[in-house]
């Protein structure tokens, strides 16, 4: 990409994730976007005493240092703008001075564990769904902020403003505070019907009204960067900083490649969020019972949406293996082909797989217990995890079409997991679905193009969907071995009625 054609706008995008973050720059002319990575950097969750939690003053400086090498790419032309998407739920408190009251916990920390009872005593579930729409996870930002009132109630009674993890690093660039639709949305605290937030819920549990701030969407603008960073990272000062669809996820799904509503997809990554879009969202008994989720979207669209535990499975084995794990994926890809098929069968999202010490054994344990063979090699374990999600997204599937107001006729797979040719194929098999893959940076793709779309060069989700179709080239996946996938569904769903239903 010819970033420093002083014609285009270049607009910078940071997409940060729970382990790794990107800073990326991207154009868009003649109907395409074009982007380049100019920085990568790694990201963990640190121990501070016992809990787990994340080091902003390390984030911010990889940002930083994403600017600077952004400014040094463009050879002198301008940024246009910032744009900002992270993952879901965690948040950083400011107190009166508007400091950072402690660094904010990790969704994975266990300061949850057991909140929900306490919480649902307060409101009963079925009135915080009717409510809300999303889905009951323990590390919500809902229950975070619960249980941060009762263990640590010296930080909470100093709050005077909640930020999720965008809108922070928003904060550290322009000094100005605010919250953005998407990433809120994934919080627990807003009202499905009306995109604000759910004062009654927050009322009920007696959170302080000045905590939750206003409610901007994507393709707003917060503010201009701050002097003291535009002068240290070399940058020019005139930068807009925009609320992009903060949440990785809502930023990837505006990146499908389809003209059509008739589509289901698949964020594939750590986490499989699998969906449809709709413009209102779906609050029955039956999405309760299934567990959906409404998460906001773009352009007062919805994500109709399960969270699946996706590669976090295959990752987490590979760092049990070690040393011992094949070097690449081709080389586990030849194990798991030389295996019998379906064989071995897990539920992905079954508990015993959320934090077990050693995930292949974890999986074997799942096996003896569901009365299965074991999977005594590594080629046996990775064919058992890759079949065993393409039967979940079936499963996830149907209980999509019950609840669809549209056909679902096409699987969108977007992100990583998108270039992960042998899992498509038998997500296209297991679904009977045509499978169509990419963009594996749908996320990236989704940040630049809000940006340009605040810039005045799209006027439309349409508009910018027919970009991003011009501008790469999927590839599909027809599915085959449908016999074969549909016995072996049926026996999934005989051994995990109680987690797949």
């Amino acid at each position: 990409m010819v970033m420093a054609q002083h014609t285009l706008q270049a607009h910078l995008a940071f997409d940060i994730g729970a382990t790794s973050g990107r800073a990326l720059l991207g154009s868009v002319h003649d109907q395409r976007v074009e982007l380049k990575e100019v920085h990568r950097f790694p990201n963990a969750m640190d121990t501070s005493g016992n809990r787990l939690c994340w080091n902003t003053g390390r984030l911010f400086r990889e940002v930083k240092a994403g600017i600077s090498a952004a400014t040094r790419e463009l050879k002198g032309a301008p940024i246009e703008s910032i744009g900002v998407d992270t993952w879901g739920v965690d948040i950083g408190l400011l107190g009166a001075d508007g400091a950072l009251l402690d660094e904010p916990y990790a969704y994975r920390d266990a300061y949850t564990d057991g909140i929900i009872d306490e919480l649902l005593a307060v409101i009963p579930l079925a009135q915080l769904y009717k409510r809300t729409g999303i889905q009951l996870i323990q590390f919500n930002t809902l229950f975070q902020l619960f249980a941060l009132r009762k263990l640590r109630p010296e930080i909470f009674g100093k709050a005077q403003a909640m930020l999720f993890m965008p809108d922070l690093i928003n904060y550290m660039l322009c000094g100005q505070i605010a919250n953005e639709y998407t990433i809120a949305s994934t919080s627990q605290m807003l009202n499905a019907s009306n995109r604000d937030w759910d004062w009654a819920t927050l009322d009920a549990l007696g959170f302080p009204a000045t905590l939750f701030q206003e409610i901007v969407h994507p393709s707003s603008s917060i503010g201009r960067i701050r002097g003291p960073i535009a002068e240290e990272t070399g940058a020019n000062a005139s930068i807009r900083i925009l609320s992009v669809a903060s949440h990785d996820t809502a930023s990837a799904v505006a990146a499908v490649p389809s003209l059509s509503q008739n589509f289901a997809y698949i964020s594939s990554g750590t986490w499989s969020l699998m969906g449809i879009e709709t413009h209102q969202p779906i609050i029955t008994d039956d999405t309760l019972r299934w567990n959906f989720t409404n998460e906001g979207g773009v352009e007062n669209t919805f994500r109709v949406l399960k969270n699946i535990t996706g590669m976090w499975l295959l990752e987490e084995c590979r760092r049990a293996w070690g040393a011992d794990a094949p070097a690449s994926y081709d080389q586990l890809v030849a194990l798991a082909m030389q295996e019998t098929p379906f064989r071995h069968l897990i539920d992905p999202d079954a508990p015993e797989f959320a934090h077990p010490a050693h995930m292949p054994d974890a999986i074997r344990e799942s096996l003896r217990r569901t009365s299965q063979p074991d999977a005594q090699s590594v080629g046996a374990v990775v064919r058992c995890i890759f079949e065993s999600l393409a039967l979940k997204y079936r499963v996830v599937l149907e209980q999509l079409r019950h609840i669809s107001p549209h056909p679902i006729d096409t699987l969108h797979v977007i992100g990583g997991g998108s270039r992960n040719s042998l899992l498509c194929q038998w997500t296209a098999n297991a679904c009977s679905l045509p499978v169509i893959a990419g963009p594996a940076e749908a996320t990236a793709i989704g940040n630049i193009m809000l940006q340009a779309k605040a810039s005045g060069a799209f006027d439309s989700l349409g508009g910018m969907r027919r970009t991003i179709l011009n501008s790469f080239s999927p590839v599909a996946y027809t599915p085959v071995d449908s016999t074969r996938w549909y016995d072996a569904f049926g026996r999934y769903r005989d051994l995990f009625t109680t987690h797949s239903t």
